[in-house]
């Protein structure tokens, strides 16, 4: 079910009023609720994975019972082993199976033993990245004893199957979010508010921004040798906006969704395209996730101590594993070590954590340098973005070619009028001016509408809202999957 269709239009305010006016005083009823409409949302795309959810919470559940009775080191780390094994293994069958056995099958090929290849027609279950990794959380939180392991099998079937935030993330720690499903909830209604704030604009950067960059986008990716150089770049700008509005856009449904229900799930973006370093990039750029490998695999491996040389192993591990957890391609593996190679030269200077606050400050306007600072990890981020979205490394290495050609010099325009684009990217070009003042102004702000540090009247605040409204429906075009549902 997506957030932007009719269907999900119908069914939260179905499950809000149930939640608040019929289970209000039943804690319990209200947890297995939340696992009926879970389970619902899910079910709506293809009901016949939701086993997988059932067994995946099945496994982990019943490995934190046993591991609050076992003492004993190995036994201990064998059950912790366990729900690793089982947990990574359907997401590496469902997720890899075919990447493995192709990249197998081109390395005898290249060697002059040519053989055949062995693939299945495997559908990949929307989401199973994000629950695999947040059931994994509790596990490990619980072997490390960092948390009692719950009884409550409706609490923990709940967590794991939160549908806010099921299929997309934020990627939840059962730390945050589990002793959430202990407590008495009561309706606040200023949370209430503000969550549909939040939810507005996520709208907003899913609608207008990303659907309307992903035409443009998409249609330069995929006929990307009739273009120029300049047309070419602006396609990567409109992925990196695209993307950036659909899955940004995705968490902030999420996070608002959660606020209607009582819930507070963490922040997973902070505005990341201010950052002035790649550093304070993966600071501010799908945070869940980065966390996430940062305290799961990062520290485990050693971090940052220990010698120059096992820093960098670190950094480069924690990245290219960054980019295989996102998709079975090439294309992946070689933007997690880009931004690897991108982040060394702050780790060897010692600079990686200069930049910890938000960017001017107490200010309107940007210094220069900040403003050069911006540009420059905008721009080292297309260049990445290009490999990402491409279909192979092939591709975006002639993209990229294409764009760095003396091409680049000519305007877009030729290229734009003849697929009838010109006044439209104008006009698109105008929208994101309009979003990038908005989120500049608002970006010490939890979310772009928040207005709790920018003091503005009512009258303002009203005409900012019905603004974001229309443009929802004026510019409400071609609608287009969660880029993330893949991953």
């Amino acid at each position: 079910m997506l957030f932007n269709s009719v269907e999900f239009a119908i069914f939260l305010p179905v499950v809000f009023f149930l939640y608040w006016f019929i289970f209000q005083n039943n804690l319990r009823l209200q947890n297995f609720l939340i696992v009926l409409a879970s389970y619902v949302f899910y079910g709506w795309w293809d009901w016949r994975f939701l086993s997988l959810i059932v067994f995946s919470t099945i496994v982990d559940y019943s490995i934190g019972i046993f591991l609050s009775k076992e003492g004993r080191s190995l036994q201990r780390s064998l059950l912790l082993y366990s729900s690793v094994v089982v947990n990574l293994g359907f997401l590496g069958f469902f997720k890899y199976y075919n990447f493995f056995a192709e990249s197998f099958t081109e390395a005898f090929s290249f060697f002059g033993r040519p053989i055949d290849p062995f693939t299945l027609n495997i559908v990949l279950p929307v989401g199973i990245s994000f629950y695999t990794f947040q059931t994994l959380s509790y596990t490990i939180d619980v072997y490390r004893r960092n948390l009692e392991p719950t009884r409550d099998i409706i609490a923990f079937t709940a967590f794991v199957s939160f549908f806010p935030q099921l299929v997309a993330g934020p990627i939840e720690r059962a730390t945050n979010l589990l002793p959430q499903f202990y407590k008495k909830r009561s309706f606040e209604y200023d949370k209430a508010v503000d969550g549909m704030r939040q939810i507005l604009w996520g709208l907003f950067k899913k609608i207008v921004i990303a659907d309307n960059c992903a035409v443009y986008a998409n249609d330069i990716f995929n006929n990307y040798e009739d273009y120029n150089g300049s047309t070419l770049l602006l396609g990567a700008v409109f992925f990196a906006f695209q993307i950036y509005g659909d899955f940004s856009g995705y968490s902030d449904i999420a996070i608002g969704t959660s606020r209607l229900f009582g819930f507070d799930l963490m922040r997973n973006f902070a505005f990341p395209y201010f950052s002035r370093d790649i550093a304070e990039f993966w600071r501010r750029w799908h945070i869940s996730l980065s966390t996430w490998f940062r305290d799961y695999l990062y520290i485990p491996l050693g971090g940052s101590k220990g010698p120059m040389q096992k820093k960098v192993r670190n950094i480069f591990i924690i990245f290219i594993v960054s980019g295989f957890w996102h998709g079975a391609n090439w294309t992946f593996i070689i933007w997690g070590a880009l931004n690897a190679l991108y982040f060394l030269p702050l780790l060897l200077l010692g600079k990686n954590r200069s930049y910890t606050d938000t960017v001017a400050q107490n200010r309107v306007l940007p210094s220069l340098k900040e403003l050069f600072q911006m540009g420059l990890t905008f721009g080292l981020t297309i260049i990445a973005w290009v490999f990402f979205r491409a279909e192979s490394v092939g591709i975006a290495l002639s993209y990229l070619n294409a764009i760095f050609s003396k091409s680049l010099l000519k305007s877009p325009f030729p290229d734009l009028a003849l697929i009838n684009m010109g006044q439209s990217v104008v006009n698109l070009f105008e929208v994101l001016i309009l979003f990038l003042l908005v989120e500049w102004l608002q970006r010490s702000e939890q979310h772009a509408l928040g207005f709790s540090t920018l003091k503005l009247q009512p009258v303002f605040k009203w005409i900012i809202y019905y603004t974001v409204i229309v443009l929802c429906f004026v510019m409400n075009g071609s609608q287009q999957d969660f880029i993330y549902f893949q991953f």
